[in-house]
């Protein structure tokens, strides 16, 4: 994820001085009112609590599209005064908003005309193929006559998802608004890179007055009596033909989303809050979604990383593999498609790397930012490898294996080659540009890496956890060599890892610390910081046994373990912060993979501690939505966990990670070549009596499983199978 989202302090050991890092994302003042998020492939929108945009502060309001804002402003007044707020719900599976006002008193000539309450207006909005759908319904629920007006004010400035960021710009393109008859505007832009944007406004029936900026309606409606008014916003569609009819696109939308979930693993829990957790990450996770060309793919985040990032899409299809490993594919194939062929330093590509993201706006296209194609992450490279292994095994696609092969061996080429400048066996960074980002694994804020005394790691920086994803991703890469039929490869690869382990533990391990440096710096000094970076180590396999167990125990301590969840940075280490972005903050996606290692060398109970605290902090978030990221603070009686103020949410990493933490909890692992489904050391934590898994898919066969806790102990039920297919559980100690 990219850390543009923390200021910059350089640190003088006597002051410190502030200034903004590249690509910060400013954070001003509370919103006025509560926002709300809705995306459907390249197209999100963000409204406040009453369905409107731009009509109150605080908020990165707007229609979007392929990084571009195509509506600033599109705000209900009644009679030139704002409805009240009755209510505003998603629906369950986010295919839409919908919001109940009504009005307040309304005065006209110093008298009251409408008594407060008496009108119920109705606003439902949903996004589909480029377009928001907004009804308004309104309804006299007076005895008297109801005569008003009702209007929408509407504007645009075309700005790119960095403007909106709050990044500055000398100049910009040309704008322009125009009606098109009685009940259409379009307002256009011509950027500075030639390219012609536009938002078709289209109001259904025809307003009374219609403007360049406003649409008003007047009505007169009889005691009981309810009219609906329509309204089409569309990026870059022309005006005309008319689009799809309200009613006919939302039952489209809705059959479209329960279409895309078809074919993955159902789970019910006997705990009803959990499922209500869930049902809102499936919901999220399918609303994060975007059909490409190659296949689905999980956008990172609402509103500021509704794109391809790599790191973000590898993660968060592995968290769903088991659950659905066709993500997986779509994930490692449109991956494929754009590793890098050439070296551009601007972008910090070098031949074989993998994205870290795209943008399609104006800044992107002008160079202004390096993000057009940008792979300034060290981590996704050996993680697409990875990903790819895993997946195999999950599945058998042997002939997806074949078609990537090229790729995972491109990949593994820049590891052994320019992703190790020194040759000194370990995977490092530095950025190649000043525009790229200075820290470049998942903690990519500019203070991030550091020593104990405080000091920012300068140089090739070589992280803890990315030579733990690189020995995991030669070794299943050795795994998949043998598949290809190429043995000489396959113990090269395993060779490799191997070496990698020993040199690992001999440069990172801190005995003082009882846990691994968080990285190595330029001069091939450790970071000797206690961080949660060793914890993910655990997920990779990288680490001892015997060190496994007193990192586990050292991540469970209260300087890491919070009762909500595993800090970033423990408790005590120089630049600690509960409410930074990485330095003491707590990531759902980085406990849930620290879980994963955890139930990887039999640490059940640990695991129980962790997928606990989550739990218990989605019971407090909104909508029980686990946001990016929350802040660091220990766990209070009575109170629930303290928010990130500019955290995405949701957010695609964490809304996987309570399917990421009953993985763990159930131990589950599938062998595609003796078509076995196993469950090790399985344990539920104490607020689960029951799980039941439905078509949990082997290749071409299923099975409904259900798993029940008896104390610590648990027995497997199997419901019934499709296909040849066997389930175990195996105890190991």
């Amino acid at each position: 994820m990219s850390a543009e989202a923390v200021t910059q302090i350089t640190t003088i050991r006597t002051m410190e001085t502030v200034t903004e890092s590249p690509f910060y994302i400013p954070m001003t003042g509370p919103a006025a009112r509560p926002r709300r998020s809705l995306k459907h492939d390249d197209t999100f929108i963000v409204l406040d609590s009453h369905g409107d945009i731009g009509a109150s502060a605080g908020g990165p309001d707007g229609l979007f599209n392929a990084d571009t804002r195509y509506l600033a402003r599109l705000e209900l007044v009644l009679d030139q005064v704002q409805p009240l707020l009755l209510g505003s719900n998603l629906r369950d599976d986010n295919s839409a908003l919908t919001v109940d006002l009504t009005n307040p008193d309304v005065y006209r000539n110093g008298r009251i005309v409408l008594p407060k309450d008496m009108l119920h207006i109705v606003r439902t909005i949903f996004l589909w193929r480029g377009s928001a759908y907004q009804r308004i319904g309104v309804q006299n629920h007076s005895e008297n006559p109801a005569s008003f007006e009702l209007t929408l004010l509407f504007d645009n400035d075309f700005a790119d998802l960095f403007e909106v960021r709050g990044e500055r710009r000398p100049r910009r393109g040309i704008g322009s608004s125009k009606l098109l008859g009685a009940a259409d505007v379009v307002l256009e832009y011509t950027g500075l890179d030639g390219k012609s944007r536009g938002t078709a406004l289209q109001f259904e029936p025809r307003p009374t007055r219609l403007a360049a900026n406003a649409a008003t309606y007047h009505l007169d409606l009889a005691p009981q009596q309810a009219r609906s008014l329509f309204v089409v916003a569309s990026c870059n569609k022309p005006a005309a033909p008319r689009s799809v009819p309200f009613f006919r696109g939302l039952l489209a939308h809705r059959r479209e989303m329960r279409q895309s979930t078809k074919g993955a693993t159902s789970i019910e829990t006997s705990n009803n809050i959990f499922n209500e957790v869930l049902c809102q990450s499936m919901a999220d996770l399918n609303m994060l979604m975007t059909d490409t060309p190659q296949g689905r793919y999980p956008y990172a985040g609402i509103p500021w990383y509704s794109t391809t990032f790599g790191r973000d899409g590898i993660i968060t299809a592995l968290q769903m593999l088991w659950i659905d490993p066709r993500v997986a594919r779509g994930v490692l194939k449109r991956l494929a498609l754009y590793q890098a062929k050439t070296t551009d330093p601007l972008a910090d590509a070098e031949p074989g790397k993998i994205l870290h993201e795209m943008r399609g706006g104006e800044m992107a296209s002008l160079r202004e930012v390096p993000f057009a194609q940008y792979y300034g992450s060290v981590d996704a490279t050996p993680l697409f490898v990875l990903l790819a292994g895993l997946y195999v095994e999950r599945t058998g696609d042997n002939e997806t294996l074949a078609e990537l092969w090229p790729s995972i061996e491109a990949a593994l080429d820049w590891i052994d080659g320019p992703g190790d400048p020194d040759r000194d066996g370990f995977v490092e960074y530095k950025r190649a540009s000043e525009q790229g980002l200075a820290n470049q694994g998942w903690k990519d804020s500019y203070d991030a890496i550091f020593h104990a005394d405080g000091r920012l790691a300068e140089g090739y920086i070589a992280l803890a956890e990315v030579q733990g994803y690189v020995f995991a991703a030669k070794q299943l890469a050795a795994r998949c060599a043998m598949r290809m039929g190429l043995p000489d490869r396959a113990r090269q690869l395993e060779v490799q890892a191997q070496q990698l382990a020993g040199h690992f533990e001999e440069a990172f391990w801190c005995d003082e610390l009882g846990t691994y440096a968080l990285a190595l710096d330029g001069s091939k000094q450790p970071c000797r910081v206690r961080t949660s970076n060793a914890g993910q180590l655990l997920f990779t396999g990288i680490v001892r046994a015997d060190r496994a167990r007193m990192v586990a125990a050292d991540l469970m301590r209260p300087h890491f373990f919070t009762g909500w969840g595993i800090r970033t940075v423990a408790r005590g280490e120089a630049r600690y912060n509960p409410m930074s972005y990485h330095d003491g903050s707590i990531w759902p996606h980085d406990n849930a993979l620290i879980a994963l290692g955890l139930a990887r060398y039999g640490l059940k109970h640990s695991v129980e501690q962790v997928f606990g605290a989550l739990f218990d902090a989605a019971t407090y978030m909104d909508l029980r939505r686990l946001p990016e990221l929350f802040c660091g603070f220990r766990r209070e009686k009575g109170r629930g966990p303290t928010l990130y103020p500019v955290a995405c949410a949701p957010q695609a990493w964490a809304s996987a990670t309570p399917f990421t933490l009953l993985e763990a909890a159930l131990g589950l692992e599938f062998d595609d070549q003796r078509g076995e489904i196993r469950l090790r050391n399985p344990r539920l934590p104490t607020f689960l009596n029951e799980v039941i898994l439905r078509e949990l898919r082997l290749g071409p066969s299923s099975v409904d499983l259900c798993v029940r806790r008896h104390g610590d102990d648990v027995s497997l039920e199997v419901m019934g199978t499709r296909g040849h297919i066997q389930v175990s559980i195996v105890l190991t100690h």
